[in-house]
């Protein structure tokens, strides 16, 4: 018999009191713009998104149900307006205790093929599952979100070429995206390459994928840093998520990584 780690799908989660939300909530300060309406409403799809995924704790971390609800919450922000079925075709997640070793092999120009271990904290892969780190305490993420960065990959590979374009909505023009996003990314990468300590993380100048992605977090988690630094690329986020964190409540920066 072949081992299937998504051999077991999750149950439904068991229903959730309000002193719980509030505890998992709070260790995801990004949530507070939401109005009630849509807190509970991603609440509603946090749960289905845990019945409806399938599971797998990897290196021996123990599941619960708190962990898989936390990320559910983040797995589930950026698509709050647009619906589950932006995560269809693709059913594992599998979560980490810290950072994971992914080989990989690379041909270099001349033909040679490396192999190499990369130490990483998150991956999406096409058609395939979501890896995941679990931090116990926010600080050994080193500001990161993996959770957004990873899902925002999984938005990004619904037209099949994960390279920071996704398949837009109807209204919204390929063109005013490109005019968004490749200066923005063009200058990103120039101020990494000069030496500048971005306040968003230099990551995002690895690919346009990377930049879409890191993007996302900062959407997410810092607004007004996106808006101030790209306000273009906030609203094409903008229009992109159907959300508009700047519209709630005032917030300061969050998270180490975007720092000042």
């Amino acid at each position: 018999m072949i081992w299937n780690p998504f051999a077991r799908r999750a149950r439904r989660a068991a229903p959730v009191d309000e002193a719980r939300w509030r505890r998992l909530e709070a260790g995801l300060p990004f949530l507070r713009h939401l109005a009630p309406a849509e807190r509970a409403r991603l609440r509603a799809m946090a749960l289905e998104f845990v019945a409806q995924k399938e599971w797998h704790g990897a290196r021996g971390l123990r599941l619960t149900p708190d962990i898989q609800l936390a990320i559910a919450l983040q797995a589930c922000l950026p698509v709050l307006e647009l619906g589950l079925d932006s995560y269809r075709g693709w059913v594992g997640i599998i979560v980490y205790p810290g950072d994971f070793v992914v080989p990989r092999r690379q041909m270099s120009e001349d033909g040679v093929v490396h192999e190499y271990d990369d130490t990483v904290a998150g991956e999406a892969w096409q058609g395939g599952p979501v890896l995941l780190s679990w931090f116990d305490r926010p600080e050994e993420a080193d500001g990161m979100n993996v959770v957004i960065h990873e899902f925002a990959h999984k938005l990004d590979m619904l037209n099949g070429v994960p390279d920071g374009f996704p398949p837009l909505h109807e209204g919204m023009s390929r063109q005013a995206w490109s005019e968004a996003f490749l200066p923005a990314y063009e200058d990103f990468c120039a101020r990494v390459d000069a030496g500048e300590e971005t306040r968003i993380d230099p990551y995002a100048a690895d690919s346009p994928a990377e930049f879409f992605a890191v993007a996302s977090e900062v959407f997410f988690e810092a607004p007004e840093l996106l808006q101030a630094e790209y306000p273009a690329v906030y609203e094409q986020l903008r229009q992109f998520y159907r959300q508009d964190p700047l519209a709630g409540a005032p917030r300061g920066l969050a998270g180490r990584r975007f720092r000042p």
